[in-house]
């Protein structure tokens, strides 16, 4: 039996996808004003559903990175950045990384109780 399932691995590997399109995000917010920037986004929720009935190296496999978003509509300037939307996705994400850390602590509380070293 494994100390870590594929829903502990996949909780991490969703942090880590959550972390890395904030900066993603962040990065289109700095660039708005840059003639001919297209917005970048990362689409781990489809990665890691899609890796998750391979199992725990699966999940753990999966790549996670940005990607420039080619249906974003531009502005005559060549940048495709809004910044209405990226400061809504901005917000989202941070409360989804919130969310999917506390989740993440109760079952490391869960399994200390468990193991009855706490």
């Amino acid at each position: 039996m494994e100390l870590f399932d594929t829903v502990h691995i996949a909780l991490e590997r969703a942090i880590q996808g959550s972390g890395i399109r904030h900066e993603a995000l962040a990065q289109n917010l700095a660039n708005i004003n840059t003639p001919g920037y297209r917005r970048q986004d990362v689409d781990f929720h489809g990665a890691l559903q899609s890796a998750m009935g391979g199992g725990a190296e699966a999940v753990a496999a999966t790549p996670i990175a940005a990607s420039v978003d080619s249906s974003a509509p531009m502005r005559a300037d060549g940048n495709s950045v809004d910044v209405d939307s990226e400061a809504a996705n901005l917000a989202q994400n941070a409360l989804e990384y919130e969310a999917l850390t506390q989740v993440l602590r109760v079952r490391g509380d869960i399994l200390e109780i468990a193991l009855g070293t706490r």
